[in-house]
């Protein structure tokens, strides 16, 4: 039997924010940007940017800093978390020198369930960032890794580690080819190198 005295359920989203929280789902073609902002209660609105168009990215943001404003008669700054992927860290480069908090998350370390088979789309893994980063903020232990973001150096020179990686693979594949070729005409013991 319930009371009146009981306390109330935690609600499943902190509501009492003091910024805009923002997670970006990057593929090749677009950006879907989810938002949880002061003032709109517990509902994540969903954007679609073009795929690069920081000029896009950040007049979005504008829009959203607005209707927040507007909301609540404050202004607020953005945090910003996005999966580490093939776009490298260009984009935390960006947001960083625009002002905004970025952060960079590895994927693999978001929980997900474990008994049933989810269904994999941007908007659930965007929802999904926004509430890894909110536990993060909060200070949850272990919610999820973060990545420290190379320099841009740092960053060139791991991209020619990878390059020569794949030319010695592709090399391997083309003596190999040859070796195969030759040795289905009789040719044995012979090196291509």
């Amino acid at each position: 039997m319930l009371t009146a005295d009981q306390p109330h359920a935690p609600a499943a989203i902190r509501i009492d924010l003091g910024a805009i929280f923002v997670s970006m789902e990057l593929s090749k073609s677009t950006w879907l940007i989810t938002s949880l902002s002061p003032g709109a209660g517990e509902r994540m609105s969903k954007h679609i940017v073009r795929a690069c168009d920081v000029a896009g990215l950040m007049e979005r943001f504008a829009l959203l800093r607005e209707k927040a404003r507007v909301r609540t008669g404050q202004e607020f700054g953005f945090i910003v978390i996005q999966e580490a992927g093939l776009d490298g860290f260009w984009i935390h480069r960006v947001l960083e020198r625009e002002g905004i908090e970025s952060y960079v998350v590895d994927p693999a370390s978001i929980a997900t369930s474990r008994r049933r088979r989810r269904a994999k789309t941007d908007k659930i893994d965007g929802e999904a960032l926004v509430r890894a980063l909110l536990a993060y903020k909060r200070g949850e232990p272990r919610v999820c890794a973060m990545v420290r973001p190379p320099s841009v150096e740092d960053e060139d020179r791991r991209r020619i580690c990878r390059e020569r990686q794949v030319l010695i693979i592709e090399r391997t594949q083309h003596i190999n080819r040859i070796k195969g070729l030759l040795f289905a005409q009789g040719i044995t013991g012979y090196e291509p190198i």
